[in-house]
């Protein structure tokens, strides 16, 4: 048990006479359907067959209800279970009263059968302490309350004991908390399974794998994380951890994967969201020598990428957080040269943006000028480039005709886009080589015998305006939901064989295949995009025409929207009925977002660049589990093409462990 915890355990577990003592009714009490409440507790007054009338406890309110629409409740004992497998009645609105109740003293872990349900309290409690981490280690799941330390704990032991690889699958809708529990199960690993700390040759302490594997996190937070209207602190990319270790059961490295950064919010953020963390934490947080390098305002508010201007977070301070971000690269050995290379880099991202101000159209031809070059020239600097050079290939890029090349003006718009695509470019390069070299200091020459993963992906997304990112954000949960339904259905039949009950095996996965079948098999949305993409003529619109051609009307999980919903201020062009709920899509944008083009003159100016590292982001295009770039023989992989080999991949990986869910 918890040894001199002080109040620590009021926030675990209930008291045993917290609302457990209550005298049951003599009345029948129930469940009824509540709009404000989910639902709320009724007395039975009078049964009718079908109907029942009933008593609302809260305000005495009699009304007569289906005896359908009811549901049962259970006796006061079972008041605040911290396992509602074993609730008498298992129904919804017994499930979401114990978690309320719960979650109202602040107890915010539950267990469902084998799984955990976690949620978010908005707040910091006392709970992850080392010395709760140690009250944890090595205990069954019935000798401790429930707590996410329960759940990596097992897969710890059941790794070593089994000898195989396992998982922790942390899912739930955005803002659910999910990236704080992964940091938390990461927290109880290094804690628990750490090397011992080395000094280095002045003799002061070293950090260790552990702590630089937890160190990680502040960083790759930075430049993957940002606010949004449901989260300050979104992840706007997913990330598999996996950690490596050896036969004694000590951490030996670890690597991180990701799935699908947010790419697209660098060049455009909806109203009260932020782009990603590190631009507001260098403008506000370095020094003006600092600022001075990365040619930098102090005022969010200058840069036209940063859409909302300098928007005030209450939970964020900036200035403390860029700090913070500066001191884990130093504990991850990211040279001070190096991270002023990336600090310059983002920096010139920003300026590169603002050039999008400059831009003149030409009133007697197609073509425009840049007329400020003040902007176009700090970005060049940064990037280790010629103004001049940049400028001709922004405007009047070189292309092929026949066997020839010409210098092709580009209008103002044209010019817009192609920025905006490398701002996107430079950034996604920018968030692999900070992965990079945080994989590059996890990785060790120690054996590696068996592997924890921890999954913290972008949850499930519906938001006012929903585009193609979020399409693939909702397709992977869409994917790993029907992993855990296939996985807890599979053990709770294979109970059922061992007992000898009479049972045809169901798949309960399969009532999710027709909404991924609808995004990514053959004439699926995915299927469409790609085809189009490679039309000369295509265009969202026409896009959208054969996709509702194709489903509307004939696929059960497909709808098209009404014409209101089409006219909006953020129109809905089609829907897609998800496990979660139904999403409206918008498609502007879609082809391009999906073909990812870039500026080919730029990049190979990019190539030659007179900063090495700047040079290599562009060296190649490469074709990765999460990258951009050409099949062998040539043909071009859409986005869509590799965000579904990347989830393909992800699930193969995750079916070859032993999984442990936190919902």
């Amino acid at each position: 048990m918890l040894h001199n915890a002080g109040k620590t355990m009021e926030y675990l577990r209930a008291s045993d006479q917290d609302g457990k003592t209550e005298q049951f009714s003599d009345k029948k009490l129930v469940w009824i359907v509540s709009k404000e409440t989910g639902f709320e507790s009724a007395a039975v007054i009078q049964d009718k067959g079908e109907d029942l009338v009933v008593s609302k406890t809260s305000n005495n309110e009699e009304l007569t209800v289906k005896k359908e629409d009811t549901q049962q409740m259970n006796p006061p004992k079972f008041e605040k279970l911290e396992d509602m497998a074993n609730l008498t009645y298992l129904n919804e609105a017994s499930v979401l009263h114990n978690l309320r109740q719960r979650y109202y003293s602040s107890m915010i872990y539950t267990y469902s059968g084998i799984f955990c349900v976690a949620i978010n309290p908005y707040a910091r409690l006392p709970i992850y302490t080392k010395e709760v981490i140690n009250s944890y280690r090595g205990k069954r799941r019935t000798e401790m309350p429930p707590h996410i330390f329960t759940v990596a704990d097992e897969a710890y032991q059941q790794m070593i004991q089994q000898r195989e690889n396992q998982s922790i699958l942390i899912t739930g809708e955005s803002g659910a908390g999910k990236t704080e529990n992964t940091k938390k199960v990461i927290q109880y690993f290094a804690a628990v399974c750490g090397v011992d700390q080395v000094k280095s040759d002045d003799g002061a302490n070293k950090a260790g794998l552990d702590q630089q594997l937890v160190r990680c996190n502040p960083v790759l937070e930075a430049f993957g994380n940002a606010k949004t209207v449901k989260n300050d602190n979104s992840s706007r990319f997913g990330k598999f951890v996996r950690i490596h270790f050896g036969g004694t059961g000590k951490i030996h490295s670890a690597d991180i994967e990701r799935y699908l950064l947010e790419k697209a919010r660098v060049t455009y953020q909806n109203p009260d969201e932020r782009s990603f963390h590190i631009f507001y934490q260098m403008i506000k947080g370095m020094s003006a020598d600092e600022r001075g390098t990365c040619l930098l305002s102090d005022k969010p508010s200058e840069y036209v990428l940063l859409s909302n201007g300098d928007m005030i977070v209450d939970s964020i301070n900036d200035v403390e957080q860029f700090q913070e971000t500066k001191q884990c690269m130093d504990i991850l050995n990211f040279s001070k040269d190096v991270q002023m290379q990336i600090f310059k880099f983002a920096a010139g991202i920003l300026n590169l943006g603002n050039t999008i101000t400059s831009l003149k159209q030409n009133k007697r031809d197609e073509n425009c000028t840049i007329e400020n070059t003040t902007w176009i020239e700090r970005a060049s600097h940064l990037f280790g480039l010629n103004t001049m050079d940049v400028t001709k290939a922004l405007v009047k890029p070189r292309i092929k005709v026949g066997s020839e090349y010409v210098h092709k003006g580009q209008n103002a718009d044209q010019v817009k886009n192609s920025i905006k695509a490398l701002c996107k470019s430079i950034f996604e390069k920018l968030f692999k080589l900070v992965l990079d070299m945080c994989n590059e200091t996890l990785e060790t020459k120690l054996r590696r015998n068996f592997f924890i993963g921890v999954l913290d992906i972008a949850g499930f997304e519906i938001f006012d305006f929903n585009s193609f990112e979020q399409l693939c954000i909702n397709l992977t949960n869409e994917k790993i939901q029907q992993f855990f339904n296939h996985h807890m259905f599979t053990l709770e039949q294979e109970e059922y064989r061992k007992e000898g009950i009479k049972w045809d095996f169901i798949d309960f996965g399969l009532d999710l295949e027709p909404t991924i079948e609808l995004i990514e098999r053959n004439m699926g949305v995915f299927a469409v995009m790609d085809e189009e993409c490679i039309m000369p003529k295509a265009t969202d619109q026409t896009f959208l025409t054969k996709l509702i051609n194709a489903h509307n009307g004939k696929h059960p999980k497909f709808l098209k929207p009404s014409a209101k919903s089409a006219m909006g201020t953020n129109p809905v062009h089609f829907q897609i009925i998800h496990y979660a709920g139904s999403v409206g899509y918008n498609v502007d944008g879609w082809l391009d977002k999906n073909k990812d083009p870039l500026n080919e003159n730029v990049v190979e100016l990019f190539v030659k660049s007179k900063d090495p590292v700047f040079s290599k982001l562009f060296e190649a295009p490469e074709v990765a589990s999460t990258g951009r770039g050409r099949k062998k023989g040539g043909s071009f992989q859409t986005v869509a093409m590799i965000h579904k080999q990347a989830v393909e991949h992800l699930l193969t990986t995750l079916q070859s462990t032993t999984p442990h869910f936190i919902r």
